[in-house]
């Protein structure tokens, strides 16, 4: 007797129907976020490209003035942290966690926080 070869039946999906986990995440997160974070956002990416722009100048190019490259690192550095601290507090998923903190209070620290940091940046620099 002959042993038959059964395979499992293959599914055919039409290109586009499935979408990719990437591009399902990016439809939700540009249906469900509201503008005021998506500025937020943009701000945190810019922070982190410029950041990230400094730390490969200084290791492929020269780091000559190294107080300048740690002032501007630390700048972004901390930039970057009070920014997703204002969109933690500003975000309405969390507004739970902040009961008592309004997003006009969470802006006002923020940019105290963000005086105080530039202070302490350009002192830094000689």
């Amino acid at each position: 007797m002959a042993a038959t070869k059964t395979t499992a039946p293959v599914k055919s999906t039409a290109p586009g129907t499935q979408a990719s986990p990437i591009l399902s995440l990016w439809n939700a997160y540009y249906e469900t976020t509201s503008t005021r974070l998506k500025t937020i956002d943009a701000f945190l990416v810019f922070l982190m490209l410029s950041g990230i722009i400094q730390f490969l100048y200084c290791i492929l190019v020269t780091n000559f003035p190294f107080n300048a490259f740690l002032a501007g690192f630390a700048s972004c550095v901390g930039q970057f942290v009070l920014v997703a601290s204002l969109r933690s507090q500003v975000n309405p998923a969390n507004r739970n966690e902040f009961k008592e903190v309004s997003p006009e209070r969470a802006f006002a620290d923020f940019a105290l926080g963000s005086i105080v940091l530039h202070f302490f940046v350009y002192n830094f620099l000689g």
